[in-house]
Formats: structure tokens, C-alpha cells, sequence
């Protein structure tokens, strides 16, 4: 009798054993698979992720590059009044994006002596610049453009005579950045150059070449 009991407990047992053994093999094939697909869901954000990284490092824009070429008073050598005085200026403008251009909208410059401003004048008309190019900025600033007086005028020729004159230039443009068809939203663009010039009026060898810091506003 009690034989009998104990066959049909392990019968009743063995019963119940095969399908917990087969749940278990669903579920951990059910798991095994959520794994696998979580997986593969992770890579494709991770490289989803780092191809945005790279086109943001590509497509990020960066500020244009202005450099003093050259920089001369004339009249500065003479002694005679400022009513016939001119500055002329030459600057190049880089673009230093591989894949973004620019659109200038407006460019205008003004001469500082001791914080005051000597004259304003555009630059150069609205154009387009391409990714990795160079621009020429070359404008004669005239009695027309310049507040000279006779008190600063004076002051130029007393520097003068010491070796040295220095002045600021700041280059005050409106630009977009482009990429494709696509145009950012406008910028306010200056660009601060110290330049200095010798008796004779002309730029210092010292002077020439040099990166003017450029900065948004």
C-alpha cells in the first residue's frame, strides 16, 4: 500500500517536473532574445550617436580669421596740416570651414587713436565666401571718412617723433553661415586690431601679419 502511494507521488511529480522544465526553457529563451535585442538597440544608438558626434564637429562653425596686411598714414611724414590725410588699410579675412560658407551682409571699419574714433567707413559690399578661401579687405580711409583735428593731429606728430604711433582698428560685420541651402541666423561679428606705424607713417615689420581676436556680440 504504501509503495503504491509512493509511485504515484513521484508519477504525479515527474508530471509536474517536465513542464517547469519546459517554462524555464521559454523564459530563458525569452530572455536570451530581450538580451540580444537590447544589444543590438544599444549599438545602433551608440552609432547613431557618434555619426551625429562627427557631422557636429564637421558642420560646427567657426569664426572667421582677420589678419593685418598692411596699415600706413602717409601724411604722417609731413609736417603739414591733416586737412589732406588718409589712412589706408588691408586686412585679409579667412574662412576657416571646411564645409560652411559665409555670407557677409555688411563690413564696416573704424580707426581708434586713444579710444577715440577717428572715422567709420563700409568696407566692402555684401558677397559670399567659400568654405577654406581668402578675402582681400582693402579700403583707403579719406578726409570725407575721417574726424581729424588739429589737437590729434599734433599728438600723431609728437608720438611720431618718439618712433611710434598706435592705433585700433574695428571691424564691425553682419554675417550668416551657410551650409547647402541651409543660412543660420545673423551674427554680429568685430574684429580688434592693434596696429602701429613708424615715423615715416608705414606699418612696423613687428605689426605686420598679426591675428586680430575676433568675438560676437
Amino acid at each position: 500500500m504504501c509503495g503504491s502511494n509512493k509511485q504515484a507521488s513521484q508519477h504525479i511529480k515527474r508530471q509536474h517536473t517536465i513542464p517547469y522544465y519546459a517554462q524555464r526553457v521559454r523564459d530563458s529563451c525569452t530572455t536570451r532574445v530581450t538580451k540580444i535585442l537590447c544589444a543590438i538597440f544599444l549599438c545602433l544608438i551608440l552609432v547613431v550617436g557618434v555619426v551625429f558626434f562627427m557631422l557636429w564637429l564637421s558642420l560646427r562653425p567657426h569664426r572667421p580669421r582677420f589678419y593685418i596686411v598692411d596699415f600706413s598714414i602717409p601724411g604722417l611724414n609731413q609736417h603739414s596740416e591733416f586737412e589732406n590725410a588718409q589712412i589706408t588699410l588691408n586686412v585679409t579675412a579667412r574662412n576657416p570651414n571646411q564645409h560652411i560658407g559665409i555670407n557677409y551682409i555688411s563690413m564696416v571699419g573704424s580707426i581708434y587713436y586713444e579710444d577715440q574714433n577717428m572715422g567709420s567707413s563700409p568696407l566692402m559690399d555684401p558677397f559670399y565666401q567659400e568654405p577654406k578661401t581668402t578675402t582681400i579687405v582693402y579700403h583707403t580711409f579719406n578726409v570725407a571718412t575721417l574726424t581729424l583735428n588739429s589737437r590729434l593731429w599734433k599728438e600723431f606728430m609728437d608720438n611720431r617723433q618718439q618712433g611710434t604711433v598706435v592705433f585700433r582698428i574695428d571691424i564691425m560685420a553682419v554675417i550668416r553661415f551657410k551650409v547647402s541651402t541651409w543660412g543660420s541666423q545673423h551674427h554680429k561679428m568685430h574684429a580688434n586690431c592693434d596696429v602701429a606705424v613708424g615715423q615715416d607713417g608705414s606699418i612696423l615689420p613687428a605689426w605686420k601679419n598679426q591675428k586680430c581676436p575676433v568675438y560676437f556680440t
